[in-house]
């Protein structure tokens, strides 16, 4: 039996708050919320002594798991690995289905977010496609083939 109740939220750390924010609502995601968090809370769960953050909630259309966007302001944030491929250890992409994958597709690449590889067909149910999104983040795309 287990004690899990649901999928919350997904967490990414960016350096540029604004234009990762931008990013995923021009995707459709909306915003639920912006504040700072900082104190004994953040503190306790981060591990790291007097840290504060700010954090951007985005939920997709509909509901569902949110999306939380944080951005340290103190201390600084670390980089991480930008170019980073999927066989790379750690949180590689964040999925989205969408209405339209090309449609998509040459929305992103005119705002300047390229693809990481193609566009691949599975099974002939669904087209996925991975794209490099603002710091480096792999967001993959996909639409059902009907």
């Amino acid at each position: 039996m287990t004690n899990l109740k649901r999928f919350d939220h997904i967490g990414v750390t960016v350096a540029d708050l604004d234009a990762a924010t931008d990013f995923f609502v021009g995707l459709g995601l909306e915003i639920e919320g912006r504040a700072f968090v900082e104190g004994e809370f953040i503190d306790t769960v981060c591990g790291i002594p007097d840290s504060r953050c700010e954090v951007v909630m985005l939920r997709p259309p509909g509901g569902g798991t949110s999306l939380e966007l944080a951005r340290f302001v103190r201390p600084d944030h670390t980089p991480g690995s930008p170019a980073a491929m999927a066989n790379e250890l750690g949180l590689r992409n964040v999925c989205f289905e969408v209405e339209d994958l090309d449609a998509e597709l040459e929305r992103l690449a005119e705002a300047g977010y390229g693809l990481v590889g193609g566009v691949g067909v599975h099974e002939n149910i669904v087209r996925m496609a991975y794209v490099r999104g603002p710091e480096g983040i792999v967001v993959s795309l996909s639409d059902r083939i009907d």
